[in-house]
């Protein structure tokens, strides 16, 4: 799937400039519908400017029109060099310049602060950063923990809005398996203890002399 440059900050745009659906401008950016009302609400992408996919030959105003006269009509991008580019096998690692790697800290403490169900390892693949740190900012007890301010990876270009979802997506399954096996081996430790009551009432029963 193609996705437009700078997906979060694509969909910010639409979202203040245009009357399009959550589901709209969530299928065109790659992103999740809950982010886009978050988005709307003030809760996601905070202090990130809104990218204009119309001057940036990314979509045009007339396919914006029909998608908002028609909730039910999908945006098509165009494909150009710069949607392109966007499309590059994830596996790759990328080099991350010096300024992007100063900025870590900062998008580890924004994942740790509204993703606690991402495991540090998660954490440390989409910003290219290492357990240590992550353990350190998360006890905040790293060197620099006074001049950290949280901020979005996806917006400090540090990982992929894609990469993002694909982790939380992995963690919440993740979550989902272990209560399942919690709650199972709650029920099979209550049925042994039922058991083990039954049986024990059964002995005692058995034992009590007839009067």
């Amino acid at each position: 799937m193609t996705l437009p440059l700078m997906p979060k900050a694509t969909a910010i745009w639409l979202v203040e400039n245009t009357a399009l659906t959550f589901k709209q401008i969530a299928d065109f950016s790659g992103m999740h519908e809950l982010e886009i009302k978050g988005i709307a609400d003030g809760e996601v992408g905070m202090g990130i400017k809104g990218l204009n996919p119309v001057s940036t030959n990314q979509l045009t105003k007339e396919e914006i029109d029909k998608a908002t006269n028609d909730p039910e009509h999908i945006l098509e991008l165009i494909e150009n060099e710069i949607t392109l580019q966007t499309e590059r096998d994830t596996k790759l690692k990328k080099y991350i310049p010096l300024s992007k790697r100063q900025e870590r800290p900062d998008a580890i403490s924004w994942l740790i602060r509204n993703h606690p169900e991402l495991k540090d390892s998660q954490i440390a693949k989409l910003v290219g950063s290492t357990k240590n740190m992550i353990v350190s900012i998360k006890t905040k007890s790293n060197w620099n923990m006074s001049n950290i301010r949280p901020q979005d990876p996806v917006g400090l270009g540090l990982c992929k809005q894609i990469d993002l979802d694909e982790a939380l997506e992995k963690a919440i399954r993740s979550q989902q398996r272990a209560t399942k096996k919690k709650h199972k081996e709650e029920a099979l430790l209550q049925q042994k203890k039922q058991e083990e009551l039954q049986s024990k009432i059964e002995t005692e029963s058995s034992s009590t002399p007839e009067s």
